[in-house]
């Protein structure tokens, strides 16, 4: 997937599947992003003085098991610069929230078992509430905090439908948002509120994106 938009500004806004050399600067992206997520938090103990390690050892590890699982991975690009990123989980059967077993070895090495194991549960408790039985699952998404508030959310959202249209087996994306100010990003770009969810001692919202109103 390829594709050129240019908007009133006249800038050139690309999206592309990420290349593996492109992995390290979407890393930085999603810690960013994630640093203070509460659910991230929660996993990975920010009382501790190691929690910015372990987070970023999961978004590490989480990058390379979709690499290898060929995933769908999606760049936003402003010029030759990478503004945003977005991951999602396809629906094939193949993938499952368990990953694979040397992910889950690395995973531990990283972040610690209990924290692997939290993470592990936390998907698989989304994943049940979903109701859906072929779907997409927007796992990670990131805007350069300098594109922030610009309009390219949606320019990557754009580019996140494209995929959902290019498999037909798709019935819709889900996506679980633990802020409000992600709750309202999603519901401007036509996810719909399904119900809220419980995952240790943070709620969030678990939204979907219906392959019909695409």
């Amino acid at each position: 997937m390829s594709e050129v938009i240019s908007d009133k500004k006249n800038l050139d806004i690309r999206a592309a599947y990420l290349s593996g050399e492109d992995l390290k600067l979407a890393a930085s992206l999603l810690y960013q992003a994630y640093h203070d997520d509460p659910v991230f938090l929660e996993i990975f103990s920010n009382e501790n003085n190691d929690y910015e390690q372990r987070l970023r050892a999961a978004i590490r590890e989480e990058l390379s098991a979709f690499w290898h699982a060929k995933q769908p991975m999606v760049g936003l690009y402003l010029g030759e610069a990478m503004v945003g990123v977005a991951c999602l989980n396809s629906p094939d059967e193949s993938v499952s929230s368990e990953r694979f077993w040397h992910w889950r070895l690395k995973m531990m090495l990283g972040a610690g078992y209990f924290s692997t194991k939290q993470m592990i549960e936390k998907e698989k408790t989304v994943l049940a509430a979903v109701p859906m039985k072929k779907f997409h699952m927007l796992s990670f998404i990131a805007i350069h905090p300098l594109h922030q508030h610009h309009g390219f959310g949606h320019y990557l959202m754009a580019a996140v439908n494209t995929i959902l249209e290019e498999h037909s087996a798709s019935e819709g994306v889900a996506v679980y948002a633990t802020t409000k100010k992600y709750q309202q990003f999603f519901k401007e770009v036509d996810y719909e509120l399904v119900k809220e969810l419980s995952i240790g001692n943070v709620t969030g919202s678990l939204m979907i994106h219906y392959r019909s109103k695409s």
